[in-house]
């Protein structure tokens, strides 16, 4: 049975892959660094860092540290201006999320860094449903490598260990991607998925082997989870 979902962010709570694309289109033009709607989507799951060394990479151009951090710093500021007025988090996917906090544990698994999320999130006016953030770190592997998922349980585990509680296994696990790379990575580390076409196609997801797809979460309740995955 299901008793935890983790959550991919952009792309699945917040319908934001476009918006960080016309974001980073115009930061990295004002480097002379150009970024194709193509590159961009086939750059899913990366973090800031891995996505700006690529752009760099294929433009066959240096990137010191400080160049990166300065270009990551502005695609966030731009990001922010372009939400502020119209946050685009939809009440059918915070509705979803409230119902499922009240029957499994949450986390978020996404490669955005946590001061990002939590900006959304103070915006949206919830947090408190995730117990689990695995977000950006140096060290850790973007997806489509496992890692983000595999510490996700165990950050989980030690939780519910404090609790007295047993730890779950990986199949006890469900994930909410968006992308690819994100349905590789839960499934790698033996996971259950949902994939939502908020940013690919459904046959995208389909070739990734997402165990279900679908068009958003807003017509979602745990009743479905419940029927699908138990």
């Amino acid at each position: 049975m299901i008793a935890a979902i983790f959550f991919d962010f952009n792309g699945v709570i917040i319908d934001d892959e476009r918006i960080h694309l016309k974001a980073y289109r115009e930061v990295l033009a004002a480097e002379d660094v150009a970024l194709t709607d193509e590159e961009y989507f086939a750059s899913l799951g990366m973090d800031d860092v891995a996505f700006t060394r690529a752009a760099y990479g294929r433009a066959g151009r240096s990137l010191t540290g400080e160049t990166m951090r300065a270009v990551i710093k502005r695609e966030h500021e731009l990001h922010r201006q372009l939400i502020n007025d119209e946050l685009p988090v939809s009440s059918g996917v915070v509705d979803f999320i409230r119902q499922a906090s009240r029957h499994y544990e949450l986390g978020i698994v996404s490669m955005a860094e946590r001061e990002e999320i939590d900006y959304v999130f103070d915006l949206a006016h919830f947090r408190s449903e995730f117990s689990v953030f695995v977000t950006a770190a140096p060290g850790l592997k973007h997806k489509p490598a496992p890692d983000c998922y595999v510490l996700a349980l165990e950050l989980l585990n030690e939780q519910r260990r404090g609790d007295r509680k047993m730890p779950l296994l990986p199949r006890e696990c469900l994930v909410i991607e968006d992308s690819p790379p994100g349905i590789e990575a839960a499934r790698t580390a033996g996971m259950h998925t949902i994939g939502v076409t908020s940013t690919v196609s459904a046959s995208e997801l389909r070739s990734a082997q997402a165990d279900v797809v679908t068009p958003n979460l807003s017509d979602w309740n745990t009743d479905a989870v419940h029927h699908l995955f138990d």
